[in-house]
């Protein structure tokens, strides 16, 4: 019974992992934001859609939003129409977890410009998309394809004005989909603070 139920776990862990694919249609999911709203992936089919992996409490993901540069990016992609969820997996124990009310407190003063921040509290799509660090991003075309999955830049600072890495992957791989191209970089391997998953 022990063996079956560890060959079960396994076998769930690996469905996760392959959850998430390039060159696949992304996993579609279902959430609620902090303003108690819900969104749904496939609600989004026609339109770009972005995923970022996020907690303030990391100095990492921190560091794109003190700079504006995060902020400027979302701006950029939702005033062309598309769609951009921040995805909040820290566990309700964790010391960076916020309240909803605390969450929309930060969204103002930091001046977000996301479509919506999902409480992911429970991990669950996290989890589906193997996040792994925040941020750790995903970029979807319009057809749903999965077209991007990792880091936003090749700059891994927690000081350093993002704007200046040499390459941001995300801001060229929405170039490339806008453009009706092959994303030329897919996939790279995210930098950041783990999630601060429950499990």
């Amino acid at each position: 019974m022990k063996k079956a139920v560890t060959m079960a776990a396994i076998l769930a862990v690996a469905g996760s992992v392959l959850a998430v694919e390039v060159g696949k249609p992304a996993p579609d999911f279902t959430g609620t934001d902090i303003n108690g709203k819900t969104v749904k992936l496939s609600d989004y089919k026609g339109k770009l859609v972005v995923l970022e992996s996020f907690n303030f409490g990391c100095p990492f993901c921190a560091n794109h939003f003190k700079s504006g540069a995060m902020q400027e990016l979302q701006a950029d992609v939702t005033s062309k129409g598309g769609v951009w969820l921040l995805v909040n997996s820290v566990n309700p124990k964790h010391a960076n977890y916020l309240t909803p009310e605390a969450a929309r407190a930060q969204w103002d003063t930091l001046k977000i410009k996301a479509t919506a921040e999902i409480a992911d509290s429970s991990g669950k799509i996290g989890h589906l998309y193997g996040m792994r660090t925040t941020p750790h991003m995903f970029v979807i075309a319009p057809d749903g394809t999965l077209v991007y999955d990792g880091a936003i830049d090749d700059r891994a600072s927690t000081d350093d004005d993002p704007r200046t890495a040499p390459h941001n992957y995300v801001k060229d791989a929405i170039k490339a989909v806008n453009a009706g191209q092959k994303v030329a970089v897919p996939e790279t391997k995210p930098y950041g603070c783990s999630v601060k998953y429950a499990d």
